[in-house]
């Protein structure tokens, strides 16, 4: 069960402006209505203020199930031509299209949210609140502000800014601002607030609720994607050196209902299924025509079809492959028999998946088959129910942060600010061991110094290389192994792809992959069970057949600015 839970308050503002007349009653004010000029005057008001903001989190652009059309822009995800993401597998998509149009939308409303609270704080007497929550109001909303602003500068490739709610016509007018100008003017100053303001840890009735950590953390992020390799990784450091996270001992505990806001969550977003239980999953916002569901949909978008999803989206062979080679280490605590790495039966089910499968065993009710070779486990319900619910609903909260992504990406701030092989290995390392498998140093020891190169397939190329552990190796390591196994359909890997410049290099490989398995279709008996490591059968799907061809940098690492902002905003061109 979860301790704190986030309802959705919505707050409408409505200013009349009325001409005198003759008519003295319509100058009366009704002493019950809530203004905005009564409104923001009590720390109970502005909490539920604050409430709001965190509720935009939940949109499923944001933290739902939605993001499928981002995560299937990689290297990690594919999908089928009769569902809404291939367009953006193909990338097909333009500046109408619907998910285009509505992250921005929705990234604007959190936006517009925690302006309202910054804005409103500012002249309010501080012993109008209990101790220092005055600050902490604001430090969360700021937060909150420069999150949002993070997700729409690395989505859209820069924004609009807005730091004060609209008063005028023109005040909605301004032109659009890159991500350098984002960062430096708004996500950098309101973390600092932020870091500066809010606890390391919160009673456990608040629990939820941002923290130093999430806010050091994401800064440490933005100085990262800036390429600012000495402050990301003294940031990442304080984080890990405070002794409030340690990694889970079971990677598990980190997708399910079951274990959340554990030891290894620094930002994580709330969802409930018993809340509201009649809305549809896809609402999670209150409004005057609906009530918010509270839920996620993304189990409903990952699942496997024949248990009440639809699997939307699919993992690509390429990361099918580099689970399997996540080779287990018998003799690690962490394993009991099992042959495959706990990150696989976490992550991905495989027709030869060691677990049960929404409580049957694996392959009882069809599917690995037409080239979907394995099905996503991530943020589904396959560890305790029998199906998906019908009307949308998990009540799984999604994870933007966690101590494993902190660990790799201080592993790849030490790499690039001081060419410390040896202390990025010791924390990729950390991550390998919690999921059972040999870690790097292992390899090392017993292959004359050099690990293997996993991102290439064994299975189209025969064999795969062994590298030295040179700061390039090891950054290809967790670049194209590492992060991607840890972290798949966790909202990373696109941005990560794009701020390395990798896009080309991955669609290629992987296209030129594709092209082996058409042409040995015979040898991997595709019109039987298929062979191992992946048992494909039916079809080899092609995942990158088209992406490879029209992948152009300046068109797609970023989603267009929606046209009905060019439309409405006289200073975009």
């Amino acid at each position: 069960m979860k301790i704190y839970k986030f309802k959705i308050v919505i707050l409408f503002a409505f200013i009349f402006l009325l001409g005198c007349n003759e008519n003295e009653f319509l100058d009366l004010t009704n002493p019950n209505a809530i203004t905005t000029t009564t409104f923001w005057e009590t720390e109970k008001q502005f909490n539920s203020a604050l409430t709001t903001v965190y509720g935009a989190t939940q949109f499923q652009t944001i933290s739902g199930g939605l993001q499928v059309h981002e995560m299937i822009l990689g290297d990690i995800g594919g999908t089928e031509s009769w569902y809404r993401p291939f367009t953006f597998r193909n990338l097909t998509f333009n500046d109408g299209t619907y998910y285009v149009t509505d992250k921005w939308n929705e990234l604007y409303i959190g936006i517009f949210r925690a302006n309202q609270v910054i804005q409103n704080i500012q002249d309010i007497d501080p012993t109008t609140f209990r101790n220092n929550r005055k600050a902490e109001i604001e430090a969360e909303a700021r937060f909150l502000r420069a999150f949002f602003y993070f997700q729409l500068a690395h989505t859209y490739g820069g924004g609009v800014i807005h730091t004060r709610v609209a008063e005028s016509d023109e005040d909605f007018h301004k032109p659009f601002s890159n991500i350098e100008e984002i960062t430096s003017s708004v996500i950098i100053p309101d973390l600092e607030f932020a870091r500066t303001n809010l606890p390391e840890v919160w009673p456990t009735a608040n629990l939820g609720r941002v923290t130093w950590g999430a806010a050091t953390s994401l800064l440490g992020k933005v100085y990262l994607f800036g390429e600012n390799w000495t402050q990301a990784a003294a940031l990442f450091k304080e984080v890990i050196d405070s002794g409030i996270y340690s990694l889970t001992p079971n990677v598990l505990d980190n997708f399910t209902h079951e274990n959340e806001f554990n030891t290894e969550s620094i930002f994580e977003v709330a969802y409930n299924e018993e809340l509201n239980p009649g809305a549809n999953g896809d609402a999670v916002d209150d409004s005057p025509w609906e009530s918010g569901a509270e839920a996620s949909n993304m189990a409903t978008e990952f699942g496997q079809l024949n248990f009440g999803a639809f699997n939307t989206l699919l993992p690509t062979y390429y990361l099918h492959e580099m689970f399997v080679n996540d080779e287990v280490d018998p003799d690690n605590p962490i394993n009991d028999g099992n042959l495959q790495s706990k990150r696989l039966s976490a992550s991905i089910c495989p027709i030869n998946g060691e677990t049960l499968f929404y409580n049957l065993p694996i392959g009882e009710r069809g599917g690995w088959a037409f080239g979907q070779s394995a099905y996503i486990k991530k943020y589904t319900n396959w560890y305790h129910k029998d199906a998906e619910d019908t009307n949308r609903r998990s009540g799984i909260n999604f994870r933007h942060i966690r101590l494993a992504d902190v660990y790799l990406m201080y592993a790849e701030a030490v790499l690039n600010a001081s060419g410390d092989v040896a202390t990025a290995i010791e924390y990729i390392d950390k991550i390998r061991s919690r999921a059972g498998v040999f870690t790097l140093q292992q390899y090392m020891d017993g292959n004359s110094g050099k690990f293997p190169q996993f991102h290439i397939s064994e299975e189209v190329r025969g064999s795969r290389p062994m590298a030295e552990p040179s700061v390039e190796n090891v950054m290809t390591h967790l670049r194209r192994v590492e992060r991607p196994l840890e972290l798949c359909y966790e909202g990373h890997r696109w941005k990560d792809l794009v701020r390395w410049g990798m896009v080309a290099e991955v669609f290629n490989d992987l296209r030129q992959d594709e092209i082996w398995r058409e042409q040995n279709k015979e040898a991997l008996d595709i019109s039987g069970i298929g062979v191992a490591p992946l048992f494909i059968n039916e079809r080899i799907r092609p995942d990158f057949i088209l992406c490879a061809q029209n992948y152009n940098p300046q068109q797609h690492n970023y989603l267009p600015i929606p046209t009905q902002e060019r439309q409405n905003n006289n200073m975009i061109n």
